[in-house]
């Protein structure tokens, strides 16, 4: 118990480590803040999508991990996918969302917390919380193309839909076959504390924001 505890503490504070050395005000933007005026420059934000912020990545293989335990894990992953481009499409048309980048932080918090538990979700349970989530980082990954005229917006979408799915669906398929070896399941539980690891550095950021 001691070792797995230690594993966890670990996992945790290295991926919080690699967030502190992220500058947030980069988190959401691939050209330095410049919005897209290309076509090229749309599919490229959308590409980059969530590589370049750590938070919307862990929230994205949260889901995957969790999703990966259902039947209908791919339709949950798509859910999630088509429930950010409706937060972008919120954003993008002037829509204001409050205390968003907190919301962010403790989505990813939420969505971490439930992978380390270890205990499924009903699969309505799941849909609801990935949809949830899913509009909310939208909604802040908008900010990068807020302002842009529609041919980069609409190649932003195609490039943001292509990596999400890409990444999402591999990652769930990897963490089926890890769940298939039952005494590898501490695998997604340490990868949950790294998660809640990353939200929680996130929020810290947002609440007391680095000089």
């Amino acid at each position: 118990m001691f070792v797995m505890a230690k594993r966890i503490q670990i996992a945790g504070l290295l991926l919080a480590s690699i967030v502190l050395l992220v500058d947030p005000a980069l988190a959401h933007h691939v050209m330095g803040g410049r919005v897209p005026v290309t076509f090229a420059d749309g599919l490229l934000s959308g590409l980059a999508h969530p590589i370049i912020g750590l938070d919307h990545f862990a929230a994205l293989v949260a889901v995957a991990c969790l999703a990966s335990a259902h039947r209908a894990g791919s339709l949950l992953v798509v859910s999630f996918v088509v429930a950010m481009v409706a937060g972008v499409t919120i954003h993008v048309r002037g829509t204001t969302l409050p205390a968003a980048e907190i919301i962010v932080a403790l989505s990813v918090v939420l969505l971490g917390a439930v992978l380390l538990r270890n205990r499924g979700l009903h699969t309505s349970a799941a849909l609801a919380l990935f949809i949830a989530v899913g509009l909310t980082h939208g909604y802040a990954l908008g900010e990068s193309i807020y302002g842009s005229q529609s041919s980069p917006l609409a190649a932003y979408f195609i490039g943001l839909v292509a990596v999400q799915s890409a990444v999402a669906l591999s990652v769930m398929f990897a963490a089926r076959a890890v769940l298939r070896r039952k005494s590898e399941i501490l695998t997604l539980r340490l990868v949950g504390a790294g998660i809640v690891g990353v939200g929680l550095t996130v929020l810290m950021q947002q609440v007391i924001p680095v000089p």
